[in-house]
């Protein structure tokens, strides 16, 4: 398309950035500019023995953890992360996934066979018609030129929300939420599983726990955002 019919089109139908709500410019994609710029990093794709690797100390081994961003209640990663599971913008959970793999492009974290999102149940997917986690792994994907196996993790059973639940609640509820579907393809690969967000860890806990079951499986675990302190 013309680039000028395009700035026309941008021009009487403005999009709405997925973090603040307001008009973007020509050149911003999703995200303005000011909210890219407002997002805390974390960085922990260059720290050892980060805080989100360190949720998984003493439960399940895995070999490196990051998130993109903090997670703040009321902030711009919990806008966008509600507007993607709720509000139907896959463009703006693609995008987002597009930023975390560049961020982690070319570290340890990103040194992966396949990308594997968590699933969601069969009838929440029916309700949603989409997995959050499935359009940030084809974000990544996009990004990084790593294929995605969506055949191997399936949910078996749909817990209730997780939101109001304390830690050691999240952890029970997890418990028994997924099963292995297919073992051949992930034998012997290093895994990126990908969720939305890191609260307590327990569904990525849960996911892994499944994976490892895999002969010769390693995973590392990635997420847009993390729970800030």
């Amino acid at each position: 398309m013309n680039k000028y019919i395009k700035g026309l089109i941008s021009l009487l139908y403005p999009k709405n950035c997925g973090g603040c709500g307001g008009y973007l410019v020509q050149g911003e994609n999703e995200i303005c500019t000011n909210c890219l710029c407002n997002l805390s990093h974390t960085g922990f794709h260059n720290i050892p023995d980060n805080d989100a690797e360190k949720l998984f100390w003493n439960k399940v081994p895995v070999e490196y953890a990051t998130a993109y961003c903090y997670f703040h209640k009321g902030g711009i990663a919990q806008r966008m992360l509600h507007n993607l599971k709720y509000k139907g913008y896959k463009s703006l959970g693609f995008e987002m996934g597009k930023l975390l793999g560049e961020e982690i492009k070319g570290s340890e974290v990103a040194s992966v066979d396949y990308i594997v999102p968590v699933p969601l149940h069969p009838s929440k997917l029916k309700k949603r018609r989409y997995n959050q986690a499935e359009v940030l792994a084809q974000g990544i994907s996009s990004a990084l030129c790593i294929p995605i196996d969506t055949s191997s993790l399936v949910r078996t059973h749909e817990n209730t929300t997780q939101t109001k639940k304390n830690i050691n609640e999240r952890y029970q509820n997890s418990l028994d939420l997924f099963s292995l579907a297919n073992t051949e393809k992930l034998k012997g690969c290093r895994v990126m599983l990908v969720d939305d967000v890191i609260t307590t860890g327990a569904t990525l806990e849960a996911c892994v726990r499944e994976l490892l079951k895999i002969e010769g499986v390693k995973v590392n675990c990635v997420a847009f955002a993390i729970a800030g302190h």
